[in-house]
């Protein structure tokens, strides 16, 4: 920690230790899931989150991506006002009041053209999973003051992977992973959807009866590479395409490239180009070529000894003859011409980057001095 540095200033500098708050400190927790056919992940995580963990993180705010069946199903099962699931969890465990869970933190993925999806079958819907995902991840770690818990659980498996790897692209230290693990026989059972404080008996899918007291949930928390502090800073302020962040983070952990090119002269420098001036790019592709021929190690000695080029050197104005017709005036129109030359006016520009083209490769195809 650096003192008398905000937290979130910390944070964005990927500061981080000992004293960094833990996740369940954060003002702002938030719960954010992928569901499909089984709502039932939400209580389970809820339920090994608050009941089960050790100090619990008990979030401020869910939130759901799912499908159009998804959002259905939650609804009805999770937020029914007389016999969702939720509420009745909040009421088992003394959370009422505590976790803001309503129909507008349901999300619903959405293709191109704004249509809600109902499943996500086509290359082209996961693509569209895949943006909304990273969207909503991006936008929720763009916050300071929250803190994160992903759960991978629910939804197809796409989904999962898209979620879990838009966190490995935005997440923070205090944002964590996980899969909630339930045993059989609950685990395919539609009935349970957590241990109440009071054990139920329900029936499986065999009519065999089992008590919930049996059911053990474990929520096993994933590691995951984090990679925010790699990424460009206009990314991190904006939403992009799922391809597009992964095609800069891909970009940020590649070698260093340098690529050089001299008709027309040209800098590509990590895939961006670079605008120099003539003098400068001939300076970085002399430094270049040293590199590429192994001599950079005396670039500094080159740099101070005679054999520098030439356009390094201080170059002095030649005396024009006290015969010749120049005007005085002629420095102030930038302007030098040799007795020899009175029908050829050169600026200083001009006559540097003359000078500076003896020192070009007389090549015209690009040349990468990193390639190896």
């Amino acid at each position: 920690m650096i003192p008398n540095l905000p937290i979130k200033h910390q944070i964005k500098m990927g500061i981080t230790n000992q004293m960094m708050p833990a996740p369940e400190a954060f003002p702002e927790r938030i719960l954010l899931a992928v569901t499909g056919l089984s709502p039932q992940i939400v209580t389970e995580t809820l339920y090994a989150l608050c009941v089960t963990r050790s100090p619990p993180f008990i979030p401020t705010r869910i939130h759901l991506l799912t499908t159009v069946e998804g959002a259905s199903r939650a609804e009805l099962t999770l937020l029914h006002p007389h016999q969702g699931k939720f509420m009745r969890f909040c009421e088992d465990y003394g959370l009422t009041g505590k976790i803001h869970f309503d129909l507008s933190c349901i999300e619903v993925i959405r293709n191109v053209d704004g249509e809600p999806l109902p499943d996500i079958r086509t290359p082209e819907e996961n693509a569209s999973a895949a943006n909304t995902i990273s969207a909503c991840v991006q936008r929720i770690t763009a916050d300071p003051n929250t803190a994160l818990h992903v759960s991978i659980a629910g939804g197809r498996k796409t989904m999962g992977f898209y979620l879990g790897y838009a966190l490995s692209l935005f997440g923070r230290s205090q944002d964590r992973l996980s899969h909630v693990l339930v045993p059989e026989p609950f685990e395919s059972n539609h009935n349970f959807y957590y241990p109440p404080p009071t054990p139920e008996v329900l029936f499986t899918n065999t009519n065999k009866p089992v008590s919930t007291s049996e059911a053990n949930i474990m929520l096993a928390e994933i590691p995951f590479v984090r990679l925010r502090h790699g990424l460009p800073e206009e990314l991190l302020a904006s939403g992009v395409d799922f391809s597009q962040a992964v095609e800069a983070a891909q970009q940020n952990l590649a070698p260093p490239r340098v690529e050089i090119s001299f008709n027309p002269a040209r800098l590509v420098c990590g895939g961006r180009e670079v605008f120099l001036s003539p003098q400068i790019f001939s300076f970085y592709a002399w430094l270049a070529k040293l590199r590429k021929d192994g001599n950079d190690s005396g670039a500094m000695e080159a740099l101070l000894s005679e054999s520098k080029p030439a356009f390094i050197k201080p170059k002095a104005v030649p005396t024009l003859p006290k015969s010749s017709s120049v005007e005085k005036n002629t420095k102030k129109t930038n302007v030098l011409i040799t007795p020899m030359e009175t029908g050829n006016k050169l600026t200083k520009k001009q006559q540097q980057e003359k000078e500076a083209s003896k020192y070009l490769p007389e090549e015209s195809t690009g040349i990468d001095f990193f390639k190896t």
